[in-house]
């Protein structure tokens, strides 16, 4: 007897397919919700760092790594070429001014001025025998013009004595008028003797001077000479410490050249490097400082450099009061410059962020803590330790400021 059968739904033939469809479908759908809400990430809420908007007094500074140099640096240089014959100081001998760093040596030198010597000498002895002729003409011009006077005189009284004779008729006309004659021929004979003698004493003044100038030019020059053997040994030109001295024994030095260096500890000063993004702020003046073993030890800029050197430039700093006890050459610092004064400001603290947002913006908490969305900012100022906020968050508001590397672009995380 046959057995009728009863025929199986259709859904059940196609039921792998219906639900490959459905599963399809809520895929689909899911994607599509997920795509037209906010994007997600779950992360650690301890693992990265949550900061509190406040409004507080914000100061601008620059903070940068300082080296301790002395005040100034003296070269040394030869004034004289030489060889070095000896060395008296070492490298880092404390030196006071005036001590002896080198003895350098010059025989040919010594001879120039042996020769230089006698020449002066026998200048100074043709000085002395031009004064003595000197002298000796205008002792002869002053005995003559004496003569003259003397002989004036007699032909005076000669002539008076003549005219009284022609009065008394004992000598003729002719006679007196002969004697008369030659009175005025020796008087005019006379005072020509004495302008001579007026002009020889006024040539005689200016040759003197003339002999005494060329005696000091003289003397000024051998002195100078003398002084080139001096200047055969090196000296401290300042107090302090010979940092370094470039010659050896026996080494021939060129006149000029340099041999070492002293550096004056009286003062130390700062040197610090800064961004040239900076280099329009600072100038000589600005306030600074150094913390220290918990002191704060201030100074002031005293020098700027403005030549930029691979993005850099230089400035030199001076403390204004107490310095660090321990403080020595080549020691580094943190050096905080100060470019305004504190104002208060809307701040949140540094933190990465800035580097992968460039800024424009943040992570904002949620007010529950669970959830932190991208909130659009503004920054201003900034300095080490914070960041301005102009526009975008509010006094009290949370913010996340690390971790940014690995969120990318998301919209919204969830703190767990």
């Amino acid at each position: 007897m046959d057995i009728q059968l009863t025929p199986r739904p259709w859904y059940v033939k196609y039921r792998t397919h219906i639900l490959c469809g459905i599963l399809f479908f809520a895929l689909a759908l899911y994607l599509l919700i997920a795509s037209l809400g906010p994007r997600q990430l779950k992360i650690e809420a301890g693992s990265y760092r949550v900061a509190e908007v406040a409004e507080a007094p914000f100061m601008e500074y620059v903070d940068v790594e300082g080296l301790v140099q002395p005040i100034q640096t003296i070269r040394l240089h030869a004034l004289e070429s030489g060889y070095v014959e000896r060395i008296v100081a070492e490298e880092g001998a404390m030196l006071q001014e005036g001590d002896t760093i080198l003895v350098l040596s010059n025989p040919t030198l010594l001879r120039t001025i042996e020769e230089e010597q006698a020449e002066w000498e026998n200048q100074q002895r043709q000085y002395r025998e031009q004064e003595i002729e000197m002298e000796q003409h205008s002792l002869s011009l002053r005995q003559q013009t004496l003569d003259a006077a003397h002989q004036m005189a007699s032909l005076e009284k000669s002539l008076e004595q003549s005219r009284e004779e022609f009065r008394m008729g004992i000598k003729s006309k002719a006679e007196l008028e002969v004697q008369e004659e030659e009175y005025d021929y020796q008087r005019r004979k006379a005072a020509l003797q004495l302008q001579s003698l007026q002009h020889d004493s006024a040539c005689t003044i200016l040759k003197r001077e003339m002999v005494e100038a060329n005696r000091k030019a003289s003397t000024r020059k051998m002195s100078r000479s003398s002084e080139r053997i001096a200047q055969l040994v090196v000296r401290a030109s300042v107090a302090g410490q010979l940092s370094y001295l470039n010659v050896t024994l026996g080494e021939q030095i060129a006149a000029g050249a340099s041999v070492g260096e002293i550096k004056v500890l009286t003062e130390y000063k700062v040197r610090t490097s800064l961004s040239e993004y900076y280099i329009d702020r600072i100038a000589t003046g600005l306030p600074a400082s150094i913390q220290y073993q918990g002191q704060k030890f201030p100074l002031r800029i005293s020098r700027v450099v403005p030549e930029v050197k691979e993005r850099n430039f230089t400035c030199d700093l001076l403390f204004t009061a107490d310095k660090p006890s321990n403080i020595r050459l080549g020691k580094s610092y943190r050096v905080q410059i100060e470019l305004g004064k504190p104002e208060q400001a809307l701040i949140i603290p540094r933190g990465d962020f800035y580097a992968h947002t460039s800024g424009r913006w943040i992570y904002r908490l949620s007010p529950d803590g669970k959830r932190a969305r991208r909130t659009e900012i503004e920054i201003g100022r900034q300095n080490p330790q914070q960041y301005e906020v102009l526009s975008g968050l509010q006094p009290g508001d949370k913010v996340l400021v690390t971790g940014y590397e690995k969120f990318g672009g998301i919209e919204e995380l969830v703190l767990q």
